[in-house]
């Protein structure tokens, strides 16, 4: 069986959000149209798109946020213009950024700006990785929280001190906060608060909140009508913004308000896990509702684990698997979501079981 048929008939989905159909997702956008008398925005301009990106500025603490179609686009673009306004000085990135790992080389290839990789692979950075850099930069690029590596987040001391650090040297801190409404649960504090110093801060409309697609870049008035402008300059100018919003914007508030209990069940799932020691766990322990397990097995019996145990016992374990550092070992990302929410917690425990079981026959 394919994939997408060994998954239909599953009754324990760990990962993610449920995925809902398209006909049930465009009926539900239609109905929240018709009870919220939402128009099309054209090219930006209308209620709903702009009260929305009002709305995502206060929760940040910014004065504006503008809609982009892309996290791709908002990310190179902010860093762009920061670079622009300091002498095309190179921005500091972590060896595992968006930007090197999935951009395919874009903030090169399209002349964007120079970077550094900046701090270690497998840790998150701590102040020194950036007061200690000689040479002057145009901005530091910061992931909140950590997504390569199991989602871990800087230490808060040490968020502060890079923070007052890139303000005494005008150095432009960005976010990348594709997952920020997560890490607010692992910091135990507000998204404005975790905010506070940054210049610019990019969001998700997708990942965590379950929408069609497309961000927001939040930051002071006159740096986002920039960036708006390079968006236009880029084929980002969509007629018609008005679906990616509605996607988000009649689930946003719910989303958000899950948030702290989707990291109290990946609490929940880290202790069942690292009740198996053929289990290994990333982070020591969670710092937002999401984790990466480690497995002594290689991709490709993985994958074969996975086919059985949704074939025999209708539990799927993983989406994506990827070859892990030593030999025949493998490791997958698990966002905890509805799915995981959902499930009674005898069934966690059982598919815990059933994956230790699988990985750990010789």
């Amino acid at each position: 069986m394919s994939d997408t048929d060994l998954l239909a008939r599953c009754t324990a989905i760990l990962p993610g959000h449920r995925a809902r159909p398209p006909a049930e997702l465009y009926a539900a956008m239609a109905a929240w149209c018709e009870a919220n008398h939402v128009a099309h925005d054209v090219y930006g301009e209308g209620a709903l798109i702009q009260a929305f990106e009002r709305k995502v500025a206060a929760l940040l603490g910014f004065e504006a946020a503008v809609f982009c179609i892309s996290g791709t686009m908002a990310q190179v673009t902010a860093l762009r213009l920061a670079a622009q306004d300091r002498n095309r000085a190179p921005v500091a990135l972590h060896p595992t950024s968006h930007i090197f790992v999935h951009e395919r080389s874009n903030y090169q290839l399209l002349g964007h700006f120079d970077a550094l990789q900046v701090g270690e692979r497998h840790r998150p950075w701590a102040a020194a990785d950036i007061t200690a850099i000689p040479e002057p930069l145009a901005a530091v690029g910061l992931e909140i929280p950590m997504r390569e590596i199991g989602g871990q987040l800087s230490d808060w001391d040490a968020l502060q001190a890079i923070k007052r650090h890139c303000s005494n040297q005008d150095i432009h801190l960005h976010m990348d906060g594709a997952r920020l409404w997560e890490a607010a649960a692992g910091y135990g504090r507000p998204v404005h608060e975790i905010a506070a110093g940054f210049d610019s801060v990019y969001v998700s409309l997708y990942k965590g909140i379950g929408g069609l697609g497309g961000a927001m870049l939040a930051g002071s008035q006159a740096f986002v009508a920039r960036a708006a402008e390079w968006f236009r300059r880029q084929g980002g100018n969509l007629i018609h913004r008005s679906p990616y919003i509605v996607a988000a914007a009649m689930q946003f508030d719910e989303r958000l308000a899950a948030m702290p209990a989707y990291f109290r069940r990946t609490e929940f799932l880290y202790d069942l896990l690292r009740a198996h020691p053929t289990l290994r766990v990333n982070p020591a322990r969670p710092q937002a509702n999401m984790l990466h397990i480690h497995l002594p097995v290689n991709r490709e019996r993985a994958l074969a684990i996975r086919a059985r145990l949704a074939e025999e016992h209708g539990v799927w374990i993983f989406n994506r698997i990827n070859h892990g550092v030593l030999p025949d070992t493998s490791y997958f990302e698990l966002y905890v979501g509805d799915n995981l929410l959902a499930l009674a917690d005898e069934r966690v425990r059982e598919a815990v079981g059933l994956l230790a079981a699988a990985v750990g026959r010789p």
